[in-house]
């Protein structure tokens, strides 16, 4: 074992022995692990900048020691020692912090990392959301994981406000407009089942053209032409592109309904990727994209 290794191994023995039972609770994270954590957790390290937000939404960011490349919302989270990125992270400097909390998420944190940590003796709570019914129920889980139960029913309530106010504006729309969600321009990229994107525009009102069992499926401009959009929305970190390069892209094809009718809208790519509560702002956001005020009642154009 190197030096490093063995310091690294005394460091987390240490950690480990100041934790007495009486200090601890057992708790089922999302995908069903029993973790060990300490009643209230003080030195917590956050695998995925979706993560971080929520930590600060629930208001116990100054026990963040650690958060990923790319964690830079809010501002002061690009001042917190970074661990590398939620794919490729630093073991090494995540013991160094002396973690005595890590937060992870399945789809996006490699398992054997979540594994190897695990296995240091760091407890690794994973939450595991694929719809937003499961992302209000993460913050939950969070909630009690770091002690912020009042803070993190005061999020589900504003997120369950939203499903609901939503889900009242669409229901008597007899339109379904037909919507094409690029998110990277070069290749032409969309989201299909299985994607937040994906029920964020059905929750909303409009059908996805890109439905289907490919999550991320790529099209060429000859698809998008005879998928023939009525909307089209695109993520402001489409290929690096600027908002009104990734508007010209499609403004060469005026025959698209989308373009002709100047329904060609630049969103923030953070509200629809992230679970968080700017995920439901997210929707709110392609109600009034995709059914402007006031809402059409008229003939259903859905496929």
């Amino acid at each position: 074992m190197s030096s490093l290794s063995l310091r690294l191994v005394l460091l987390l023995l240490g950690s480990l022995i100041s934790l007495s039972p009486a200090q601890a609770r057992l708790l089922v994270d999302q995908v069903g692990r029993q973790v060990e954590i300490p009643s209230r957790p003080q030195r917590i390290v956050a695998l995925m900048p979706s993560i971080t937000e929520v930590v600060f939404a629930l208001g116990a960011d100054s026990r963040l020691v650690g958060v990923t490349q790319y964690a830079t919302t809010p501002p002061a989270a690009a001042r917190i020692a970074k661990v590398g990125s939620y794919v490729h992270l630093d073991v090494e400097r995540i013991i160094r912090l002396n973690p005595d909390l890590c937060l992870a998420v399945r789809d996006g944190n490699p398992k054997h990392v979540v594994d190897r940590l695990a296995g240091f003796g760091i407890p690794v709570f994973v939450i595991d959301p694929r719809t937003l019914e499961e992302v209000v129920e993460s913050i939950r889980l969070l909630g009690e994981a770091l002690h912020c139960q009042p803070e993190a029913a005061r999020i589900m309530t504003e997120m369950n406000h939203i499903l609901r106010e939503v889900e009242a504006s669409v229901a008597p729309l007899k339109t379904r407009p037909r919507v094409f969600f690029q998110i990277d321009a070069s290749p032409i990229i969309s989201a299909g089942h299985n994607t937040f994107i994906d029920q964020l525009i059905v929750k909303a009102g409009g059908v996805n053209l890109a439905a289907g069992p490919t999550p991320y499926p790529r099209y060429s401009w000859e698809d998008v032409l005879r998928l023939n959009p009525e909307v089209v929305i695109i993520t402001s970190m489409a290929g690096g592109y600027s908002s009104e390069q990734l508007k010209a892209g499609w403004r060469k094809w005026p025959q698209i309904p989308a373009v002709a009718a100047n329904r060609v809208h630049v969103v923030d790519a953070d509200y629809f990727d992230r679970p968080s509560l700017r995920l439901f702002e997210g929707l709110r956001q392609l109600l009034e994209i995709i059914h402007p005020a006031p809402r059409n009642l008229g003939t259903n154009h859905s496929r």
